[in-house]
């Protein structure tokens, strides 16, 4: 199993066995430079008079060496996941600083009033020596560390830059969060553009030392003392070849789980050790689903259980390419027959949906339920299955009745959502934003979240509403709904305004190396908390899937205020404690089963990991 705690290494190990060295040893003065910031290096109000600060170094031969440039020590991580992995130094003195993308010498005339015009606009790069020229975004997976002066990061391979004072290391932090705003939201980094991008109830998120923490803390308060524990904790119970490849899992919280393959739909048992075994198999045959076979079928990118899990809704796309369906199929898993083919209309004119979800967390148990939620890009609705009174359906093409819901005229980007245990809704959008639904109304949401520039790609929510988990490409964003009424009572944004004492969210990420251990176009898929239908029952952790990795956090550590990770963080706090799944193959899905799968000695249900060919089921020890 993968290491639980961040990759550090030391580097000072690696400094006499340096490789590529470009600079004589006996080049070490610094004297103070007499020139100022140049243009192709920004001048912000956090490195106003760089160049009169930074060193020009006494060097005979250093072509990498700016003298207008932070100077750092570059090493390089060598090794991958080998027992001889290491820290190398690639080279021992090297410039560091920020350019603009195709033109080092541009010195920012498109910006106008704050404002930079879109068509004009130049990315900032980071740019160390001659090694080093990225993008400043969330693909470098940059990690901070204060203590050591230390930055690490990923840019076709995995780095670190170790600075020669406190001060260098502060002022790099600074000018990186500015680049990195800019490259975001095509805005400097002022005060006023950052009310302007995360609204002023919002200031927190962008500046998260002056955000109310209180809930943070209050959460802090139901820590356990004891660390995280070794790796031999989480133990591999049970593994399985599947039928075909598969394609999604889909827990059930009774007698069986569903995996989704190419070839059909195959039902497993579920044990308190993981799941096992054959079951029904409904397949796939000539494009066609089942015995049924009376429209072309492609493999369901959905799988919804309903009607007590007696009942399976599979959602194919329309056009491949596009996860947009014009309907849904309904299957009877007793029979393992299609029972309905159902099709997607509003006031008679057919419309697609991206996805579908239950009405709350535990409404796929009850046995009377025929309504479920669905979501569009710009639509968020409740579908029924039964017929209206007065009603004539089509019996080889009935639709589904519009239970309520809206149809925004543009603009939402609807990518995912999920459901409390009372029914609110949570969505998430391609611009990174983050919207709570109430109850009883879908037409306006009573808490938006500001994006923080990638989009949510899925997204869920504890059994209570108080915890919401949002996954993007690159990192995982942990968001506290609650809030202090102005009465002085404790509610959520599903119910109300949230006013501006809101707490700054917490990202989730992996290590540098880790990131590049996963591969370069892996990414982060379906983040999930552990999963409760009771109420005053807490989720104990939580898992996602990157490239051949499982991810699992815990749950109560990454709330605590006092974690290891946040100590001297800048910016918003980022968790970098968790433990790794390795597989042979990509990760499809990771699920932990039902909590009534747990036994007393071990109160964590198993995880569930499916790769395309394969079912594996964990087991993680108490205190884990």
């Amino acid at each position: 199993m993968g290491a639980s705690q961040s990759r550090r290494g030391d580097l000072e190990s690696s400094d006499s066995e340096s490789e590529n060295e470009e600079f004589s040893p006996n080049s070490n003065g610094f004297h103070s430079p007499t020139g100022s910031t140049p243009g192709d290096h920004r001048s912000s109000p956090a490195v106003n008079g760089l160049g009169a600060r930074f060193t020009s170094l006494s060097l005979n031969s250093s072509p990498q060496v700016d003298n207008d440039a932070l100077t750092v020590k570059l090493y390089r991580h060598v090794g991958g996941n080998s027992k001889e992995a290491k820290w190398a130094v690639s080279d021992k003195l090297v410039s560091c600083k920020f350019v603009r993308e195709g033109d080092e010498d541009d010195d920012g005339t498109d910006e106008e009033e704050g404002d930079i015009k879109k068509k004009s606009f130049k990315s900032w790069l980071l740019k160390v020596g001659s090694k080093v020229r990225s993008r400043v975004d969330n693909h470098l997976q940059i990690q901070m560390f204060d203590e050591q002066l230390r930055v690490d990061f990923v840019s076709q391979g995995v780095w670190a830059i170790k600075f020669m004072s406190p001060e260098d290391y502060r002022d790099f932090v600074a000018e990186f969060q500015n680049c990195m705003f800019e490259n975001t939201y095509l805005l400097e980094a002022t005060e006023e553009n950052k009310v302007k991008v995360f609204g002023k109830d919002f200031l927190g998120w962008a500046n998260p030392e002056a955000a109310d923490d209180s809930f943070w803390e209050d959460a802090e308060e139901e820590q356990p003392q004891s660390q995280t524990p070794p790796d031999k904790n989480l133990r591999e119970e049970f593994e399985e070849a599947a039928t075909g490849g598969i394609q999604s899992l889909t827990m059930g919280a009774l007698d069986h789980s569903f995996l989704v393959s190419e070839s059909g739909v195959e039902a497993v048992k579920n044990f308190h050790y993981g799941i096992q075994g054959k079951g029904m198999v409904v397949p796939f045959r000539n494009g066609e689903l089942g015995s049924r076979g009376s429209s072309s079928f492609s493999t369901p990118k959905k799988a919804l259980l309903m009607r007590a899990e007696t009942n399976m809704l599979l959602m194919s796309p329309a056009n491949h390419g596009r996860p947009h369906s014009t309907g849904i199929h309904q299957l009877d898993i007793e029979t393992g027959k299609v029972v309905t083919e159902w099709k997607f209309q509003k006031d008679g004119t057919p419309v697609t949906m991206r996805d579908v979800t239950n009405n709350n967390k535990s409404s796929q148990l009850d046995a009377s339920e025929s309504t479920f939620l669905g979501l569009d890009d710009n639509r968020l609705c409740r579908w029924d299955m039964r017929v209206r009174h007065g009603n004539v359906q089509d019996i080889d093409s009935p639709v589904l009745n519009w239970e309520g819901g809206h149809q925004f005229s543009r603009g939402t980007n609807f990518q995912c959502f999920a459901s409390t245990g009372d029914g609110c809704v949570v969505v998430g959008s391609a611009d990174g934003k983050i919207r709570l639904y109430g109850k009883t109304s879908m037409r306006m949401a009573k808490t938006a979240f500001p994006g923080l520039g990638s989009p949510i790609t899925h997204v869920d929510v504890t059994y209570d509403g108080k915890w919401i988990l949002g996954t993007t490409d690159t990192y995982l964003i942990l968001i506290s709904t609650l809030f202090t009424d102005k009465d002085g009572k404790v509610k959520t944004g599903f119910g109300g305004r949230m006013g501006n004492k809101i707490a700054a969210p917490r990202l989730l990420k992996l290590t540098p190396v880790h990131s590049h251990l996963a591969g370069k176009k892996n990414k982060f898929h379906g983040g999930q908390f552990s999963w409760v239908t009771e109420s005053g029952k807490q989720e104990r952790h939580l898992v996602a899937s990157v490239g051949n990795f499982t991810v699992i956090w815990n749950f109560k550590q990454v709330k605590n205020s006092n974690h290891e990770c946040y100590k001297s963080q800048e910016g918003l706090k980022s968790c970098y404690c968790y433990k790794v799944v390795p597989k042979d193959e990509s990760i499809v899905d990771s699920r932990f089963m039902h909590d009534k799968f747990a036994i007393t000695d071990n109160p964590e249900a198993p995880l569930v990991v499916a790769t395309p060919k394969k079912v594996s089921s964990f087991s993680i020890a108490t205190g884990q």
